[in-house]
């Protein structure tokens, strides 16, 4: 018996799910078959993508066989010949659901991400892992055809529906000509000449295939021409072995542009004592220990966040987002609002003090910042209030959010030294333990907050605790901001 095609979309809003969908039913029925759509809205952006099904057959078997087709309203688990997909989670949510078989369906998906709420709001790092989606989908379908689709859109000046109905087009899996799937669009009458481009971009892309199949080459070492920077590159590629050189480099960077040469001539000085460890695990605690000193190190201050927001990159990316047509005028509008700490923080040590413990000025500053203010750093004053805040990270070494970062970090490294000469594999869940000191102001209080109370049971327990606890402890502080889940598993393992 003959069954009709059977194709299923998953997209956001704005992606023109509902576009591709109506696409594929006109070319069906200007091919002379019988063709239906159906959709299921998803509740909201990024919880739950809508899901548009569409299933064609044969009009001239219908009429054969003195009868007309039932058609279904939903792709059910096992019996769908495609499955299309915006964004690599709906890939994922796709293989979970059972639409996507190995003897049966061909998976056509975009490899972006588009982070959801529950990655989004997570304290650390909640990203679902890319290269495990793209391994289980890979697995779960008999052919997998993915790109980067939002980007071709992006350069086609059209929509990823677009591109994925010229994929749909170049995997050859409905029984279409290219000429029937481009009249398709050119019957919409609606962009249709980037949606064309886009099209003929995704056709040929599909028909390769062979992009997301390959490693990309290692990235070249980089040969900067400033003698010291060149001096500390060396450095990495001489001393350290060649895994963590990546690690290493990348700190070297984000150091020199947070604050200087010699600071991250510093944090090659704590990971070169990290190195002489006694810890025989194939370099993993000297990686960990490398990746979050780095991150500890460039912590944010007041001077980090006005410099982040006062770059080009920055204005380039909102421009972008924002898609700014030639001849229009954009505003960025920031809203800052200081507390008085971190007002002194960015001073002098010797002049924030003061401020701190003044009368008449603390209360002045107190309450010039009490309802924050909003700074519109697209404009001339704006930009230069905050390149002047920026500017401050010439003394920053001398404040005393510099002598308070400082001192923990040497705490910090001195316990991974101690712990790694009993438990390496302990030692490195001690480093990974920077993920709770994140962010500034309230974020940064309830971290280091959370961070203390984790490495108070670690000295309680001592060489009792397991890896493993530790473990838990750290992703219980990280799974809520106020601490009842982390108070829960201490109390569970006697640690409270």
């Amino acid at each position: 018996m003959t069954q009709p095609i059977k194709v299923a979309i998953l997209a956001m809003g704005g992606e023109g799910g509902g576009v591709l969908a109506d696409w594929i039913v006109d070319m069906g029925e200007a091919s002379g078959y019988v063709a239906q759509t159906t959709s299921v809205p998803g509740v909201a952006q990024r919880t739950g993508a809508t899901i548009y099904y569409v299933e064609l057959f044969p009009q001239a078997q219908a009429d054969a066989a003195g009868g007309k087709p039932v058609l279904a309203l939903m792709p059910l688990p096992g019996d769908v010949d495609v499955v299309l997909a915006s964004e690599l989670m709906e890939a994922g949510r796709a293989v979970q659901r059972g639409l996507v078989t190995s003897d049966r369906t061909t998976l056509i998906a975009s490899t972006h991400r588009v982070y959801s709420i529950a990655e989004k709001s997570a304290m650390g790092d909640g990203r679902v892992d890319s290269n495990e989606l793209l391994g289980h989908a890979e697995r779960a379908a008999k052919r997998f055809i993915r790109f980067d689709m939002a980007q071709a859109a992006e350069a086609s000046g059209s929509v990823i529906s677009a591109v994925l109905f010229g994929a749909l087009c170049g995997a050859g899996v409905l029984p279409f000509s290219r000429a029937q799937f481009e009249a398709t669009i050119e019957r919409g009458g609606v962009g249709v000449k980037p949606s064309l481009k886009a099209f003929g971009a995704a056709f040929a892309r599909a028909q390769g295939e062979a992009e997301a199949t390959h490693a990309a080459p290692p990235t070249p070492a980089p040969q900067p021409r400033h003698p010291a920077v060149r001096a500390l590159v060396e450095r990495v590629q001489r001393d350290f072995p060649d895994p963590v050189q990546q690690v290493l480099l990348e700190g070297v960077r984000r150091l020199i542009d947070y604050q200087d040469v010699d600071y991250a001539g510093l944090y090659l000085d704590r990971v070169a004592a990290v190195a002489a460890l006694p810890a025989n695990d194939g370099g993993k605690l000297l990686r960990e220990t490398a990746r979050h000193l780095a991150l500890w190190m460039s912590y944010e201050d007041t001077a980090r966040v006005a410099a982040l927001k006062t770059r080009s990159t920055r204005f380039d990316r909102v421009r972008g987002e924002a898609r700014v047509q030639q001849g229009q005028v954009l505003a960025i509008n920031e809203f800052m609002h200081p507390r008085l700490q971190e007002i002194c923080e960015t001073l002098p040590a010797g002049f924030g003090r003061w401020l701190m413990n003044s009368t008449g000025p603390r209360k002045l500053v107190e309450r010039m910042t009490q309802k924050g203010r909003v700074i519109q750093t697209s404009s001339l004053r704006g930009y230069l209030m905050l390149r002047t805040v920026a500017g401050m990270k010439r003394w920053r070494r001398s404040t005393i959010r510099y002598a308070d970062e400082n001192r923990r970090i040497e705490e910090w490294l001195a316990r991974i030294a101690e712990t790694a000469a009993r438990n390496p594999e302990l030692a490195v869940e001690v480093a990974q333990c920077q993920r709770l000191v994140k962010g500034y102001s309230d974020t940064h209080e309830r971290g280091l907050r959370n961070y203390d109370t984790v490495m108070a049971a670690l000295q309680r327990a001592g060489a009792a605790i397991a890896p493993a606890t530790l473990r838990e402890l750290r992703d219980a502080a990280l799974a809520d901001e106020h601490g009842h889940k982390l108070r829960a598993a201490l109390a569970q393992h006697a640690l409270a």
